[in-house]
């Protein structure tokens, strides 16, 4: 017989019942993520050994190996995990309102908003000859902006007496392949170091990071996991159906709205700071969901570590393999992602 554990954060703000098995895999996931963070902040040009990569985090170490790490690494690899954090999150929520496997931030349009959004600002910015006009810091709001606004056009485009999953996933569809042409047309008209630099930026890179980001995102991604946990037990009943959710005296549309209001929150904030990072949202809650389960009040968290390892070896992987040259950490989550569904696919192939 299982043993179950009542976690309480936040007085009953979050609480939910944890099993055994799911506690101890989340503490693994957590001492991973620590690992990898450590190991990727001492590794690069300049290889600095995981003691004193520590020692600096607590104050200590030499001016050299601080310089390196509180200026360089640090904030790029904070980046990195906030973001990986914030895409699995909102494709675990994604999935389980919209109760498809597949819906992930790029399925449903979201990240297509910001790209186009994106894009956008680099046309209409650009003067004659090719240097921007306004600060390149902008392009995070822009790419935020063009997140929240195409998910509101989802959600009122898919709104008939409620929101339905169906409707709510077909729409996203539609709008993501429309989104993705409007890219791909502006960036055939705009001038070549246009396109080079959108194409990175859509690719996903979180290269040039530095603590005005940090300052932006870690509040903003911590604010509104903590919100996901505490909607975590409401995408549970959703996935039960509309009928049943109803019919145990749960909001639906509510609390469907405010789902998607969370995920893209979480999104629209990751692909501000990272890009349109792909898979890292429909992979992580596949892969927790293998660890913990299906439930959600363990499966958000064991997703949003998964997502930040996989983001932050992503990375390392791209700055270190081919240096000097910056392969978009995008690419190697890709590389990831596709594999995995293949072996998914070859696993279920009798289901």
């Amino acid at each position: 017989m299982k043993k179950y554990y009542n976690l309480r954060l936040f007085g009953d703000k979050i609480s939910f019942l944890v099993n055994r098995k799911a506690l101890i895999t989340f503490l693994l996931l957590a001492a991973a993520a620590a690992g990898v963070f450590v190991i990727s902040t001492g590794t690069g040009e300049m290889k600095i050994s995981p003691l004193k990569v520590v020692q600096v985090f607590f104050g200590g170490g030499s001016d050299m190996d601080r310089l390196i790490i509180q200026s360089f690494r640090l904030p790029r690899i904070i980046v990195a995990l906030m973001v990986g954090m914030a895409l699995a999150a909102a494709g675990g929520i994604l999935q389980g309102i919209i109760r498809n496997p597949l819906a992930s931030p790029d399925i449903i349009g979201i990240t297509g908003g910001a790209s186009v959004a994106v894009v956008g600002f680099l046309a209409y910015f650009s003067d004659k000859n090719n240097a921007l006009t306004v600060s390149i810091n902008w392009m995070p709001l822009a790419a935020f902006a063009g997140a929240a606004i195409l998910a509101f056009l989802v959600y009122f485009l898919a709104y008939k007496d409620g929101v339905s999953p169906i409707r709510l996933v077909l729409i996203g569809i539609g709008l993501a392949s429309l989104m993705k042409a409007l890219t791909t047309l502006m960036m055939v008209f705009g001038p070549i170091y246009q396109a080079s630099q959108a194409n990175i930026w859509i690719t996903g890179t979180v290269y040039g990071s530095n603590w005005d980001n940090v300052a932006i995102l870690v509040p903003w991604t911590l604010v509104f996991l903590v919100l996901a946990f505490i909607l975590a037990r409401n995408v549970n009943i959703q996935e039960l159906g509309d009928d049943i959710a109803m019919g145990v005296g749960s909001t639906v549309q509510k609390y469907r709205f405010l789902l998607l209001m969370v995920s893209t929150a979480l999104i629209g904030g990751a692909v501000a700071f990272g890009g349109g990072i792909g898979f890292v949202g429909l992979m992580a809650p596949h892969m927790a969901r293998r660890m913990v389960g299906s439930a959600f009040g363990a499966l958000l968290p064991a997703s949003a570590l998964i997502g930040g390892i996989l983001v932050m070896a992503a990375d390392l992987i791209g700055r270190t393999l081919f240096s000097p040259l910056e392969i978009p950490a995008g690419v190697f989550t890709a590389s990831i992602g596709a594999p995995y569904f293949i072996y998914l696919l070859f696993k279920t192939r009798n289901a």
